[in-house]
């Protein structure tokens, strides 16, 4: 398929726009960057044949049906996970599998959600549909200093009477923590069902469904290789299926229905969970983008990433001013101990203080760098890295009526120094030299010096 599947061959072929642009491309956590490979296989699947709606009978529907079912077949593979089994419902990004999962589970009044407290804001969102049925939502708290949570916290969080679903993250999209899979079993055993969002942990992480079995898992296929964007995928235990009763029904969804007599009935498969005309134009790159992950090799990749995480990580712990006092403040963990290839931490200028996030999203960007800052949609583990306590998260929410409302009035209210991290995360393109680009623009822009605050813009949202 490819003349090299090194990192390194990768980048000088594969990935040949990043240096012909100057780019420095660290926001692997936000999105994967796609390769040349599947860009061409896309076009040249495009411009060879036709292809037609799938909910059809004719040569060019059943040219879709095909593809599509290829890629089905080929996630499962992906997560050697047993056709008989799993599922894999498609769908537009992780967010729109996980709320397919909230709007569907069946919640009452006895049962319970719990969730980690690093999660995120997609997963955080499925508490509303919990309350609305009268079910409880817990937290389990994270740890100092490393923000992880410990096993005795999340069996106390699973003991009780009350069941339902346990909601968290294989990797955090915050710190890169890498959650135990172990709890799986833990939960199921306890009478839980389990949803695991595997965004951040999917592009270098390898998750075995024939060891680990969780009941829902959740995907976006564009942070693992970069294209197509738009595609996401719910892999669902079929035993799990028919416990999910969806709050309506849409064109894809029923195998039959009735206008004036107002009945339906659901397809009795995963097509009762993909609303609408499938993406059948991109699904099929799922497919190319697996096959490309599967010829490098995902043990390739997750050795590669672990290699500049720990170069990322040594080169921050010596960043020091003048005076050898620390420049960075890091958050989560320090070594590469079950942790992914997102890095999150704080810059600190000459006194000591925090350099405000839109400082160092203005300077990175005139440096060609792209880095991602802010509480990147997961305020649990924000709220424990940044030590905001229970009463000051409840004095903001009680908030006088024209205190203001924007994300700079609530940051006043917390009295936090500023709006966010800054998150580094590496991936398969990256190298050496992205690595030691950032450490030296870090060491020009912030050692000794209290930097320039002046005509920064509002935050917008967190």
């Amino acid at each position: 398929m490819f003349d090299t599947v090194s990192p390194a061959g990768l980048r000088a072929t594969e990935y040949a726009y990043l240096d012909e642009k100057q780019h420095v491309y660290l926001d692997h956590t936000g999105a994967g960057l796609p390769a040349g490979h599947q860009l061409r296989a896309h076009a040249d699947r495009l411009t060879s044949d036709a292809y037609g709606n799938p909910h059809s009978q004719n040569p060019t529907s059943t040219a879709s049906e095909e593809l599509v079912a290829r890629a089905r077949a080929a996630v499962l593979r992906h997560f050697r996970a047993d056709p008989a089994e799993y599922a894999v419902v498609f769908t537009a990004n992780a967010t729109g599998a996980l709320r397919l999962v909230g709007e569907a589970y069946p919640f009452g009044r006895r049962d319970r959600l719990v969730l980690l407290a690093d999660n995120h804001n997609s997963v955080n969102g499925l508490r509303e549909f919990a309350r609305s049925r009268g079910a409880r939502t817990t937290y389990v708290p994270l740890d100092l200093p490393d923000l992880r949570t410990s096993d005795a916290a999340v069996r106390a969080a699973l003991s009780g009477r009350r069941r339902g679903l346990f909601a968290y993250p294989a990797q955090s999209n915050f710190t890169g923590v890498r959650h135990p899979l172990r709890w799986i079993g833990e939960a199921r055993d306890a009478g839980f069902d389990v949803l695991l969002d595997a965004a951040a942990f999917a592009p270098a992480g390898r998750l075995d469904l024939s060891a680990v079995h969780p009941d829902f898992v959740a995907v976006s296929w564009y942070k693992v290789f970069g294209y197509p964007t738009g595609i996401g995928s719910l892999i669902v235990r079929r035993d799990a299926l028919p416990r999910l009763r969806r709050p309506w029904f849409s064109g894809g969804t029923i195998h039959v229905v009735s206008a004036r007599a107002q009945w339906h009935r659901m397809a009795g498969d995963e097509s009762a969970f993909e609303d609408g005309t499938l993406n059948f134009l991109h699904i099929p790159d799922v497919e190319t983008g697996l096959d490309f992950i599967g010829a490098v090799g995902a043990d390739t990749v997750r050795r590669h990433v672990a290699e500049l995480t720990a170069a990322l990580l040594d080169g921050l712990r010596g960043l020091a001013h003048s005076s050898g006092a620390p420049m960075i403040r890091l958050y989560g963990p320090k070594d590469t101990a079950n942790r992914g290839g997102t890095v999150a931490l704080n810059f600190l200028d000459v006194r000591g203080e925090v350099v405000d996030e839109r400082v160092v999203a203005r300077d990175s960007a005139a440096h060609g760098i792209s880095l991602r800052t802010g509480c990147f949609c997961n305020p649990g583990a924000g709220e424990a890295a940044f030590g905001i306590g229970m009463q000051e998260l409840r004095r903001a929410a009680r908030a006088p009526r024209g205190a203001g409302g924007t994300i700079d009035d609530y940051l006043d209210r917390l009295a936090l120094p500023s709006g966010g991290a800054v998150r580094v995360s590496l991936g398969l393109p990256s190298n050496r030299a992205d690595v030691d680009a950032f450490l030296a623009f870090a060491a020009a822009a912030y050692r000794d010096r209290v930097p320039d605050t002046a005509g920064l813009p509002p935050r917008l949202r967190c």
